[in-house]
């Protein structure tokens, strides 16, 4: 007995050390943590349980039978953040450099499928190489077995991606389809081939960082949602957000005691609407003046400014938001905003997480640049999002909400809920000027009457009570008013039914 007991601590040990020492430090050298370091910060203390510590490679090629380390470059396992279960798979880039073979692709499978069966969160620290190349096509099959219960997973569990250290090739397709993707700065790259590849083929020169880094995902290509200074600063930063996420598509959405009053009256919102309907203001005011305690946890912020999305709660209880930003493109809906908008109205519905959108929408961007490449098919997108979304659905105009853009702004027409406006909203078709240059354009040579003309029409539409005269608004609210309204709206949508008709699947144009 107590000799097994020893081997069991030396197989344990072994694991713990994974590539030793030396290997230890140099990832430590680079600024970065090892993999159960990362999981020691993002787990409740003595919350993990490790599955598949023994877990060895069976590959016999190119020496491998001699190379064998417990856990295979990878550590999984179960634990909790702030006490609520969530499963883990951690890669370890001191063992083969956290490359994958089919045994540690098993082991992140199990741990998914778990995830999915318990009704869990699956976040997935990745460091790896890439593929096992002295494994070759076994490898590459324990990728698409990841790929499969990453799709199987999709609004059945939240899935998390935190980018600590290389992820290429086809590695980089599985936090693709997870939900959300941190990365760390200077330490962290995505990319499907890399700098070498690039400039033998295309004769390209280009950095890793500038290829693939966390900077570039996080604002050229969308691929990620936040980039972090260090392992330390992500890590803590995702205990914060996984606090806002329900387990599952079972599981209601999570609720903490709140100190905010309900109905906490704003009278700053009062006057926050400049006179002159082209000067800006900031929507993160009214965002984080109507959610508890000013908190908001928001996504992309580095990514198609013109929209803000993120998660915030009313009463505790967590709701995600979607708001035109005037202080970015006058808040103008293009392609990546709408991208960015759809994602994420989907990702709220599939985990039944209420929708708060606020309004001040001057229209869809104009130019051949957004017609060319496709504004027709990609603002499509944010419609059918809001369009096919079942949740509770809360929409606020403060102001201009124009043409299409005001329809698919989870307009009542799309089955919102409660639709309110401000006393300075402006529901039209488009904005006076434009409007009676192409009414009248007789006497576009005329300024009296285009002056007299444009004024008629801002008297008659550039308030939100036409709108309201035909049921399209619910209620005109003081801007002071706006958090007590929307915390008395969710209250009575918690037991909201609406269905869709039966279907396999949509088919939202991609």
């Amino acid at each position: 007995m107590s000799a097994n007991i020893a081997e069991m601590e030396r197989r344990r040990e072994a694991a713990r050390m994974g590539g030793g020492e030396k290997r230890i430090a140099a990832q430590h050298a680079k600024g970065k943590l090892t993999a159960r370091e990362r999981l020691e910060v993002l787990l409740d203390e003595g919350s993990f349980e490790e599955l598949d510590t023994y877990v060895e490679h069976d590959c016999v090629d190119f020496g491998m039978q001699d190379q064998k380390i417990p856990g295979d470059g990878v550590v999984t396992g179960s634990g909790t953040i702030n006490g609520r279960l969530v499963y883990v798979f951690s890669q370890d880039f001191t063992v083969f450099g956290g490359s994958l073979s089919k045994r540690h692709a098993e082991k992140i499978c199990k741990v998914m499928e778990s995830a999915m069966k318990y009704g869990a969160p699956v976040i997935g620290l990745n460091d790896s190489g890439g593929a096992r190349i002295q494994e070759g096509v076994a490898s590459l099959g324990g990728y698409a077995d990841v790929f499969q219960r990453n799709v199987l997973a999709s609004g059945v569990v939240p899935q998390i991606s935190l980018i600590m250290g290389p992820c290429a090739g086809g590695a980089v397709y599985s936090p693709a389809m997870t939900d959300f993707i941190f990365m760390v700065k200077d330490s962290s790259y995505m990319f499907v081939t890399g700098p070498e590849v690039v400039k033998t083929v295309t004769n390209e020169e280009v950095t890793q960082e500038e290829l693939g880094g966390a900077v570039t995902h996080t604002t050229k290509t969308s691929v990620a949602d936040i980039a972090f200074e260090n392992d330390i600063e992500a890590l803590l930063a995702t205990r914060d957000f996984f606090d806002y996420l329900p387990l599952s598509n079972r599981e209601e959405v999570p609720e903490r005691p709140t100190s905010d009053a309900w109905d906490r009256e704003e009278p700053s919102l009062d006057t926050l609407i400049p006179d002159n309907a082209n000067q800006p203001y900031d929507m993160h005011e009214v965002i984080r003046k109507t959610l508890d305690e000013g908190d908001f946890f928001e996504v992309q912020p580095s990514h198609a400014g013109n929209i803000i999305c993120g998660f915030g709660r009313v009463e505790g209880r967590t709701v995600g938001v979607v708001a035109n930003q005037p202080m970015v493109l006058a808040g103008v809906l293009d392609i990546n905003s709408s991208k960015k908008a759809a994602r994420f109205v989907r990702f709220c519905d599939a985990f039944e997480i209420p929708i708060l959108t606020f309004v001040d929408v001057p229209g869809f961007l104009p130019g051949t640049a957004q017609e060319h490449n496709g504004i027709i098919k990609h603002g499509a997108k944010l419609l059918f999002a809001y369009a096919e979304a079942t949740v509770p659905k809360i929409t606020v105009i403060t102001r201009k909400a124009y043409g299409g853009a005001y329809d698919v702004m989870a307009s009542k027409h799309l089955r919102g809920d409660l639709n309110y406006a401000w006393p300075t909203a402006e529901i039209a078709v488009m904005g006076a000027k434009g409007a009676v240059e192409i009414i009248f354009r007789q006497d576009r040579d005329d300024p009296d009457k285009i002056a007299e003309k444009t004024k008629e029409y801002e008297d008659r539409f550039a308030n939100p009570f036409v709108a309201a005269q035909r049921g399209y608004i619910d209620e005109v609210i003081y801007p002071h008013s706006t958090r007590k309204r929307i915390a008395l709206g969710l209250r009575k949508l918690r037991n909201k039914q609406l269905e869709n008709p039966w279907k396999k699947h949509d088919n939202i144009p991609l």
